[in-house]
């Protein structure tokens, strides 16, 4: 949901939850108080009858309020800008940069710098530094660089600091990763639905892909050297439960497990997809401020269409910001009907 598009309601709700997600989007006014604060602020809440909301804090200063000292909410970009800074920081470096040293660029204490990085991103600088050296190492193994480059030009100090950290997030070895699947066994069938033929494949972490009209030969693409085995007992109850999240996916599906991997901003969105609530959408605008990167809106529009596990990661709950559906990869018709669905 745009700014522009949500209610007084919407923003006492955001409120009640402290939804730090939408600081900057908004401020609230307490007229009792002579404050206005973000809508993440720790403070106690006020009646809802004394509050009003505004677009920011100046029009807020013009009726007379004053910023809060608590949740400083005219630090909201100031914050925005210390974090793309620290960002930067850390894709520049060539060795990991100490808490302290990020904190000492921006003006903040370590300790405070630590909690606004963490707000933004969603990650504190130490896991985003991890995060960006295991995407890089992706992208080399991907290309077909060796492990052994890999490792080092990814920044890692050695092959068993690499092998740690990219055998967790990757469910299969960094070898198989740059052969293509090699020595991974991924499960799969297709099976009608209501909404057409599904293919459903999975690893034995989760799913890995669940697409409309496709068959093997999908398959085959992204993972050209994995084994392929079609049906199998254990697979069969993983799959009873995707088809029955894709037929009632107002029922929630958080419990199913799903093994997908991106690049660090890739997974952070599609994280926050799998937080919109059913019968509610959000804007391509709303996903990239949750991530911290409230100006990436065309990179949040390209990592929602990255998804390769649709419904489970909700794509189809991002609408554009005049509330049209938008596009989605398996047609309109789909993506109405599984609005429709969420929506009872």
């Amino acid at each position: 949901m745009s700014a522009g598009a949500m209610t007084d309601d919407d923003r006492w709700a955001a409120v009640l939850r402290r939804d730090r997600a939408l600081d900057g989007r908004f401020v609230t006014g307490v007229l009792t108080t002579g404050i206005y604060c973000r809508p993440s602020c720790a403070a106690r809440h006020p009646l809802r009858e004394n509050v009003r909301f505004f677009a920011d804090g100046a029009a807020a200063r013009e009726t007379g309020l004053r910023p809060c000292r608590r949740c400083l909410p005219d630090d909201v970009a100031r914050d925005e800008g210390a974090v793309l800074a620290a960002i930067e920081a850390i894709k520049d470096s060539e060795e990991p940069l100490a808490l302290a040293d990020l904190a000492a660029r921006t003006g903040y204490s370590p300790t405070h710098f630590q909690r606004v990085f963490t707000r933004h991103t969603g990650l504190s600088p130490a896991a985003y530094a991890r995060a960006l050296r295991e995407e890089r190492a992706r992208q080399a193994l991907s290309e077909g660089t060796r492990v052994t480059d890999a490792i080092y030009d990814a920044g890692f100090s050695g092959p068993s600091r690499f092998y740690r950290n990219m055998e967790g997030r990757m469910g299969m070895t960094a070898s198989a990763w740059v052969n293509g699947g090699r020595g991974a066994t991924i499960h799969w069938a297709v099976v009608p639905t209501s909404l057409g033929a599904m293919l459903v494949a999975a690893t034995a972490k989760g799913v890995c892909r669940l697409s409309f009209d496709e068959g093997r030969e999908a398959l085959e693409e992204r993972f050209p050297a994995a084994t392929l085995v079609e049906g199998g007992a254990e697979f069969e109850a993983l799959l009873k439960q995707v088809v029955d999240a894709v037929e009632a996916p107002v029922n929630g599906f958080d419990h199913i497990p799903i093994d997908v991997k991106g690049t660090a901003f890739q997974e952070a969105v599609w994280r926050e997809l799998r937080k919109i609530p059913a019968g509610e959408t959000r804007s391509y605008a709303d996903i990239a401020a949750a991530v911290g990167r409230p100006r990436a809106v065309r990179a949040a529009g390209s990592a929602n269409g990255a998804n390769n596990v649709a419904v489970l990661i909700p794509c189809h709950r991002v609408v554009r910001s005049d509330g049209s559906l938008g596009g989605y990869a398996y047609g309109l018709p789909i993506k109405e009907e599984l609005l429709k669905r969420e929506s009872f």
